[in-house]
């Protein structure tokens, strides 16, 4: 497979198509896409990041981004979609990432949901960026295929710009200790005090708000106790082990 090609969008048609990709992506209501036509012309024009990636002369994927604070430092990455088995997830955050270089920045954030498995493991593992800040309910209610009518928690995700784009994954500690763990596929919170901890995620959160949306519930909450409940206590992610779990490190000498 060819790698896509990735180039910015200006024109009104090119986004249109983004517009109805993002539908396609997100399952939203016609006229309900995460980022909209008028959106993307105005971020576009002004300057901001607007992108798609082609394979074969087809849209498989798309992102927006636009300047953030501190001013001339930081990209706040909106939204980005992509189909799957193209590679265009990838590629955008690549490209994204040249972009913002090439203009001086630092820093690129964006959010996502801290549930989802494969989201975590490309974010974490594959570009090298790390949660910051964990957001509950950022966005509202969204009803969209993906979030179901769950609530829309968030982490707040930051990548150095300076460090490698695919670092080499740290050793977990052999002490880590597990403080949220799949039990007959609930959440089960264990210790919150050792120095290193392992923060598990359902295997498919998705499913699981189709199938048992009582579960899903309880995942959310659970996740949103321990991992934010780390974060907001200075705790710090240092990567995602083996596609599952969270490795966390928090000070433990105050």
């Amino acid at each position: 497979m060819s790698a896509p090609e990735v180039r910015e969008l200006h024109e009104l048609s090119e986004l249109e198509a983004v517009d109805a990709l993002f539908v396609r992506i997100w399952g939203s209501a016609p006229g309900a896409s995460p980022m909209g036509v008028e959106q993307m012309r105005a971020l576009s024009h002004a300057g901001n990041y607007v992108a798609g990636a082609y394979a074969d002369g087809e849209l498989t994927g798309a992102s927006v981004a636009f300047f953030a604070a501190p001013v001339g430092r930081v990209l706040h990455s909106h939204v980005t979609g992509a189909l799957p088995g193209h590679g265009a997830g990838l590629a955008l955050k690549l490209h994204q990432r040249e972009w913002a270089l090439a203009r001086g920045l630092t820093r690129i954030t964006w959010t996502y949901d801290p549930l989802v498995r494969r989201n975590a493991h490309f974010n974490l593992s594959k570009l090298g960026a790390r949660p910051v800040e964990y957001l509950p309910c950022f966005y509202g209610a969204m009803e969209d295929a993906i979030n179901g009518g769950d609530d829309t928690d968030r982490a707040l995700i930051a990548w150095d710009l300076s460090a490698p784009a695919a670092p080499s994954p740290a050793p977990v500690p052999a002490d880590a200790v597990t403080a949220l763990a799949v039990r007959d596929g609930r959440p089960a919170v264990g210790r919150l005090d050792a120095p290193t901890l392992l923060v598990e995620v359902p295997a498919d959160i998705e499913g699981l708000r189709r199938t048992d949306p009582g579960a899903a519930k309880e995942w959310r909450l659970a996740l949103r106790e321990v991992l934010g409940g780390l974060l907001a206590e200075g705790a710090r992610v240092t990567g995602f082990h083996d596609r599952t779990c969270y490795v966390v490190t928090r000070d433990t000498t105050a």
